[in-house]
């Protein structure tokens, strides 16, 4: 028997599968990154007095492997010294004194910025002196200051460093000037002095030409240099047995020699006189003659 389609009926449809939701592609999470901890700052990571250190010692050896810059010294020189001869009436007195060449010590009280410079007109050769660590730190500043012969030393202790520069300076023959005082004493008479000076003059039997500057405190107010008279005073040098080895009495006895006639050819300028037994600090950490 065959089946026959029946009319008006529909044949059932599968039931409806439900809507396949197909996920949207996610977005790739998103890395916050983590911000890493600074590291700690240590003395090696900032410059700190070792690099300080380096500085200053990389000064001391131009002076002594290259010495003074002939082309800065000679320019500085040639404008200095006729303005100091004209606008300061720069006397300089005792100049036969002093050694045309070798090993010499200048030991001057320190009144002024501009002692160093004075003092240099004194001897017609250059002159090498301890300036203090501070002018040392603008570079420009540095620079000049090195081709003219300055050194630094640092004020706060006993610098071997500088007194080892300024002993190798005096036995190649050079002249270098020290000021015992250790600062800039602007008024009244003269002050103290440090056995440093009395040290040298020991260990390295270069004379020391006793030096007094007179004037230069009244030429600066301000910024303003004002015309005053400025007068230099030399004394005969005075020379010292050697010894490798000074002990800190023989180096106090010494400086007291020497500073006794700085302070006479001070009194003969018409300054402040000083009291009748100069004392010299005896602190070992106070033994380097310092300047500028």
């Amino acid at each position: 028997m065959e089946d026959r389609p029946t009319s008006g009926l529909r044949q059932a449809s599968p039931p409806p599968q439900p809507a396949r939701t197909v996920p949207a592609p996610s977005a790739p999470a998103r890395t916050v990154p983590t911000r890493r901890p600074a590291p700690e700052r240590t003395l090696a990571a900032r410059p700190g007095p070792e690099r300080e250190e380096l500085d200053l010692e990389a000064f001391r050896e131009r002076s002594l492997q290259k010495g003074v810059n002939p082309f800065v010294y000679l320019v500085i020189r040639a404008l200095f010294l006729p303005f100091f001869l004209v606008y300061f009436r720069l006397q300089r007195i005792g100049r036969e004194h002093l050694p045309a060449s070798g090993p010499l010590l200048l030991a001057a009280n320190h009144r002024s910025f501009l002692d160093p410079f004075v003092i240099g007109s004194l001897v017609r050769r250059p002159v090498y002196y301890m300036a203090k660590r501070e002018l040392f730190e603008k570079r420009w500043q540095a620079w000049v200051l090195n081709a003219l012969g300055a050194f630094p030393v640092d004020r706060g202790a006993g610098d071997g460093d500088a007194m080892r520069t300024a002993r190798a300076i005096l036995e190649r023959g050079d002249c270098v000037v020290v000021f015992p005082e250790g600062t800039r004493i602007r008024t009244g008479p003269l002050e103290s002095p440090h056995r440093g000076i009395g040290r040298l003059a020991v260990e390295t039997g270069a004379p020391v030409a006793p030096v007094a500057v007179h004037g230069t405190e009244e030429v600066r107010r301000g910024w303003r240099i004002r015309p005053r008279k400025v007068r230099l005073r030399v004394g005969r040098p005075l020379l010292f047995p050697t010894s490798r080895e000074c002990s800190p009495a023989l180096a106090t006895g010494v400086t007291a020699r020497v500073w006794a006639c700085v302070t006479l050819q001070w009194e003969w300028l018409g300054g402040e006189q000083a009291p009748a037994t100069p004392k010299v600090h005896p602190l070992p950490g106070r033994e380097v003659s310092r300047a500028a």
